[in-house]
């Protein structure tokens, strides 16, 4: 949606006029939104609508990022401009909490003080199991001691402003909802592979969210009965033959160049020079990939699945083995529209959909 009328919004959302009006105004006179050009009556008359947007004064959010190595931080316009980037390392060597969170709160303080206008919230998303509820780390298999951190509540504390934290992948398919490749769409899914394997649903025209935000682990799904063990502790995960820890035992394995930082990237790189065993790898990598994706297709159904992480990297050759074996394990459904795509070889997706985190949250919209 763009700038849209009260009439609008009550349609869109299936709220009264009463029910928009109440929401609207204060977020007018906090000049969150802002009244625009007019609508003119139709031919039976009446007096003429104004459509809403988000106002040029409006106060930016602050978006955090923690992966398990390092963090971004930016502010975000309420038109999804990004400024004020900062990013830091988080080093493998830390082992305690409070550590961690004094270069997320360092992050967050020149991001914060970079900026011309006081804040209107901080969006969080984290690489990991998320407590929507309490916003605390209930899990992160990569950096263990991170798991019961109070995140919001210790951001909350030291910023006095208000607090959202999410699932990362979560925040991928807000930034995508509305500004990436899932607009307009009331179902799709996004799968993030890295160095950890994540999704998210988004279903009828929500975000799924199970139980206090449980849920989007689809790398802990079993694609090979009894296969390689886990860092959660079960074997056969999807997260054990598809992602960058994977790729590099494989690498090694195979004898190939810098198998310690191998990519997507470099993977299609290797096997267009001719290396045979890079095309082995890569062949294999685009399968395993898309077992989960079938397996995650065939349940679900959302018909439109956007990839993020290293996959991207790899470009058009790794979407196109993916989605010809993607394709070659479905079951046939005349009709079905059913769409792979890459989405942005960045973080800017995430740190969008963080920031949506908070909007979301000031205007009483559930997404």
């Amino acid at each position: 949606m763009g700038p849209s009328s009260r009439a609008d919004l009550a349609r869109f959302t299936g709220a009264s006029r009463g029910t928009i009006g109440g929401i609207v105004q204060p977020l007018l006179d906090q000049h969150i939104l802002a009244e625009g050009e007019a609508i003119p009556p139709n031919k039976a008359g009446g007096k003429p609508a104004t459509k809403l947007w988000f106002s040029k004064e409006a106060k930016p959010i602050c978006a955090v990022l923690l992966m398990h190595d390092r963090v971004h931080t930016c502010l975000v316009s309420l038109e999804g401009e990004i400024y004020a980037k900062n990013v830091a390392e988080v080093p493998q060597a830390l082992t305690s909490a409070s550590d961690v969170f004094q270069i997320v709160s360092g992050c967050v303080e020149r991001t914060i003080t970079s900026g011309s206008y006081p804040i209107l919230g901080i969006g969080v998303a984290v690489a990991g199991m998320i407590d929507t509820e309490t916003g605390a780390i209930v899990r992160t298999d990569l950096v263990p001691y991170l798991d019961g951190f109070p995140i919001r509540a210790e951001l909350t504390k030291k910023f006095g402003a208000p607090v959202v934290v999410d699932q990362d992948t979560r925040a991928l398919i807000v930034g995508d909802r509305w500004f990436g490749q899932g607009r307009g769409r009331r179902n799709f899914a996004v799968v993030y592979i890295g160095e950890t394997l994540r999704g998210a649903l988004f279903l009828n025209g929500h975000v799924h969210r199970g139980t206090a935000g449980a849920g989007g682990e689809i790398g802990h799904t079993i694609v090979e009965l009894n296969g390689r063990a886990c860092h959660c502790g079960r074997r056969g995960c999807w997260e054990t033959v598809a992602t960058l820890e994977w790729l590099r035992e494989q690498g090694q394995s195979k004898g190939l160049p810098k198998a310690h930082a191998l990519n997507a990237g470099r993977l299609v790189i290797l096997a267009e020079q001719g290396v045979n065993e890079a095309e082995d790898l890569l062949q294999e990598y685009a399968f395993n990939v898309s077992v989960g994706l079938a397996n995650l297709q065939h349940l679900i159904a959302p018909n439109c699945i956007i990839l993020h992480g290293d996959v991207v990297h790899g470009g058009r050759r790794m979407l196109s083995l993916i989605e010809r074996n993607f394709r070659d394990q479905l079951l046939d459904r005349p009709g079905d529209e059913i769409m792979l795509a890459l989405g942005d070889r960045e973080n800017v997706a995430a740190l969008r959909g963080a920031a949506g985190l908070i909007l979301s949250e000031l205007l009483n919209f559930v997404i």
